[in-house]
């Protein structure tokens, strides 16, 4: 793979209904449904909404074999009113729905986690090699008829892996690891490969997007071994809604798209289905806008892994680089100084110009020919053409704005004498990706170990283009290990406090500096019982405030008590108006009613010394 020029993966092709996936095809947009399957009327009326804002996919939940049956009513409903999208019927614990699923659906989804094996249990158990692979065997049996089943009636399936349902058997061999999610699909991937069975869709899932983007792409390494061009179905997990879960989403989704792997892709968000086609929308097209690109002379650092990369060496330079966390920078070079109390940056950019009254939090950068060695505080920043004026400014700390076409012989030298200095990496490349990964791959490969920050420049006037951009750029920087900073600057009408909290929220959602409490919330299906949206919404007035604190909203079991295991504390539906509570792995209140869960679940936070007033 070409880490600094963008193609697409070749994959093989899927027959979907009359949509195929793969190959050739474009990247398609789906979504799924959150009303109760058994409810024909509603089914047709919200799919139609979701095909009406663009989604090519429709998936509903099949609890039971009555759910499974109902397809056909569901798909007969919205033929008969000229909608022609395939139907994915969801599956879970349950292989002799799958079955029924099947003869009504145009895809079938299995989770590998529950589809033979039992539940969860988060039990330690042993299995020796005999052991385990009579339990390989038990899957094949099963497994094989349902795709004879598929085969016959033109359905095709997709593999399903979730961080939060892996099953006892795969966490006892291989732990909670992107190589067990990987294991756990390989396994009913080289069964179908033994069936000649090709009409095979792929996801592997998780609320963790450094997790979700390391499996993605162990799972191609692995593929490729073993000669398999499977699609793939690309997704984050209970990444939340709003601001949050766009920024989650379409960092972990769009690290892989500019890396040409995905072929459908679903933006799981905790509101109305239909909202999410517009944002998947966005986020393809802003990726593909980068095909046929001009070339980018980059070449691999020796000892980089791409497939478990690590932080970039680089010298501590006051609090940037180092094992210090990622640096916001910000701007403020016309309109409010004002700044987010919780989203404060540690560095603020103002060209020429200081403000009469600084924040004694806030470090300040000015431009070189403007810097004053006695303001305290204050940086001087410059461009590489002042590259000599770099030799004769005594400052401990130095910002250099620096594109990579400028790296010449002259550039590296001067860094390599001034380790002071940090570099601001600029682009205006179609694909800026490309181009800052190459920046930091010569630095490695030159030895040098200035920090790296990156300047990331926009001209959106709305907060969801930017968040969705923004993210989708910076995804691959932060999974590789290159980001020491992000300097966000949009020329536009939005608020510097919405860039402030865009920035602070990618470096969360990228697992490298929380500033705030995290939600992992799932998108909702006919298994929800309760209302979602306004739930969140409640949980979120009462600890929007607390910060580190990882809180998961779960609809139901299916992944809820998984996602659990990587939540300090858990909401989860377990039964119509009920709710259990969780802390960490352990459910600590079962079938609690629904109008007093969110009450309990502050209690439960602040018996356990978590929770402080606002």
């Amino acid at each position: 793979m070409d880490l600094f020029n963008y193609s697409r993966r070749i994959s093989s092709q899927v027959h979907i209904g009359g949509t195929p996936l793969g190959g050739d095809n474009p990247i398609r947009i789906q979504s799924m449904t959150n009303t109760v399957t058994m409810d024909t009327e509603a089914c047709v009326a919200q799919a139609r909404r979701i095909i009406d804002a663009g989604g090519e996919y429709v998936r509903l939940t099949t609890q039971g074999v009555r759910e499974a049956e109902n397809l056909k009513n569901i798909n007969i409903g919205l033929r008969s009113q000229g909608y022609d999208t395939p139907l994915v019927a969801d599956v879970h614990f349950n292989p002799k729905v799958a079955d029924v699923a099947a003869l009504y659906a145009e895809k079938v989804r299995i989770n590998p986690g529950n589809y033979v094996d039992p539940g969860r249990t988060f039990r330690k158990l042993e299995y020796t090699d005999e052991e385990y692979a009579q339990e390989i065997e038990k899957i094949r049996a099963r497994f094989v008829p349902f795709l004879n089943i598929c085969r016959e009636n033109h359905t095709a399936i997709r593999i399903g892996v979730n961080h939060g349902s892996l099953s006892d058997r795969i966490m006892s061999r291989y732990g909670d690891t992107p190589e067990g999610m990987v294991e756990s699909c390989m396994e009913f991937l080289r069964i179908c490969v033994e069936q000649a069975f090709t009409d095979v869709v792929i996801s592997i899932k998780a609320s963790n997007t450094v997790v979700m983007v390391k499996t993605v792409r162990l799972l191609v390494h692995r593929m490729e071994a073993e000669g398999m061009a499977f699609p793939l179905h690309l997704g984050v997990t209970e990444a939340g809604d709003g601001e949050d879960g766009r920024i989650k989403s379409a960092l972990g989704i769009g690290a892989l798209l500019a890396d040409g792997l995905g072929d459908t892709i679903r933006v799981s968000l905790s509101e109305a289905p239909e909202a999410e086609i517009p944002v998947a929308r966005k986020l393809v097209d802003y990726i593909l806008s980068r095909e046929g690109h001009p070339y980018i002379p980059g070449k691999e650092a020796e000892g980089f892994d791409y497939l478990s990369p690590v932080r970039r060496v680089t010298r501590a330079v006051a609090d940037i680089g180092g094992d210090n966390l990622p640096v916001v920078i910000s701007e403020r070079l016309e309109g409010s100084w004002e700044v987010h109390p919780q989203f404060r940056p540690d560095y603020i950019y103002c060209g020429q110009d200081l403000p009469a009254e600084r924040d004694k939090d806030i470090r300040y950068i000015v431009d070189a020919d403007a810097w004053n060695p006695s303001d305290e505080n204050v940086y001087p920043a410059f461009n590489y053409l002042q590259m000599m004026e770099l030799h004769h400014t005594a400052c401990p700390l130095k910002f250099l704005f620096l594109p990579y076409m400028a790296m010449n012989e002259e550039v590296i030298a001067a860094l390599r004498l001034h380790p002071e200095v940090v570099i601001i990496a600029q682009s205006n490349h179609p694909n800026r990706l490309g181009e800052f990964r190459a920046m930091a791959h010569e630095l490695m490969n030159e030895g040098l170990q200035n920090p790296l920050v990156f300047f990331q420049f926009y001209q959106e006037s709305v907060a969801e283009d930017l968040q969705i951009k923004a993210a989708a750029d910076m995804g691959a920087l932060i999974f590789d290990g290159l980001c020491d900073g992000i300097f966000l600057y949009n020329q536009g009408p939005l608020s510097h406090l919405l860039v402030d909290t865009t920035a602070f929220g990618i470096l969360q959602a990228g697992r490298i500096r929380t500033s705030k409490t995290e939600y992992i919330s799932c998108p909702g299906c006919g298994r929800t019982l309760y209302d979602l949206e306004a739930t969140i919404a409640r949980i979120k007035a009462a600890t929007s405030h607390l910060k580190g604190l990882k809180i998961g909203i779960m609809g139901c079991i299916v992944n809820g008590p998984g996602e659990m295991a990587d939540a300090d504390y858990g909401y989860v539906g377990a039964g119509r108006g009920k709710i259990s509570l969780y802390k960490k792995k352990e459910c600590i209140e079962k079938n609690i009613p629904e109008e007093q869960a969110v009450e309990k679940l502050i209690e439960l936070i602040r018996a356990n010394g978590d929770y402080t007033e606002k």
